[in-house]
């Protein structure tokens, strides 16, 4: 946990509710504010996200409410460009464009990348800027995964304000069908050699009665 964090996350009622259920004393450390704020991505953050292939965005609306999707794409999809700076190719979806009209009046974003199997979870707080494709090629360009079906129609850059990773305690274990791939294969294939074996019995008994 760092600095960071807690200045964005430990508002005054956060903080009141601390003191209430005791906890508030167990991150006082985290008040100094000569501590590093520890708002910069290390190389195991940036593994993680790269190894990533979505995760669940949160905007604020003009009314307040928030606003939580997910957003998916291949694999290292959402782009580390150093350590403070996070970028992705917002590919064209159901053009109710929520997501797209909120940060337009407020940058502000909360992202969660999940690792399911490792039972693994990385927050990240942001301000977003939206770019047009035209007039950033380039940035585009290093964004956009060739082969991927999707339609990019604009640029997301993501200015890091601040992470934190979470306790495994309550992520349930899951996995995806590519996840599974290998084992599903030693399986099929032990499955094909017993039947194998099976139907060359069968063919010794019958061949002997």
């Amino acid at each position: 946990m760092t600095r960071a964090f807690t200045e964005i996350a430990f508002t005054k009622g956060v903080r009141e509710r601390q003191s209430e259920q005791g906890s508030r004393e167990s991150y006082a450390a985290l008040d100094d504010e000569t501590a590093d704020r520890g708002d910069r991505l290390t190389a195991a953050e940036a593994q993680f996200i790269r190894a990533r292939d979505g995760f669940y965005q949160a905007t604020v609306s003009e009314s307040g409410w928030p606003y939580v999707q997910f957003r998916g794409g291949p694999v290292g999809f959402l782009k580390v460009l150093d350590d403070k700076t996070l970028a992705y190719a917002d590919f064209r979806g159901n053009r109710q464009y929520i997501s797209h009209g909120n940060l337009g009046s407020d940058s502000r974003v909360s992202i969660i990348l999940m690792d399911y199997p490792n039972r693994a979870r990385l927050k990240i707080w942001a301000q977003a800027q939206q770019k047009t494709i035209a007039g950033n090629e380039t940035l585009a360009a290093s964004v956009t995964e060739k082969g991927y079906r999707g339609l990019p129609e604009r640029v997301i850059l993501l200015t890091v304000e601040a992470f934190d990773w979470n306790c495994p305690q309550h992520i349930p274990q899951r996995f995806t069908l590519a996840e599974l791939a290998p084992d599903l294969n030693v399986m099929r294939n032990r499955i094909r050699a017993l039947e194998e074996e099976n139907a060359e019995l069968k063919a010794f008994l019958k061949s002997s009665t």
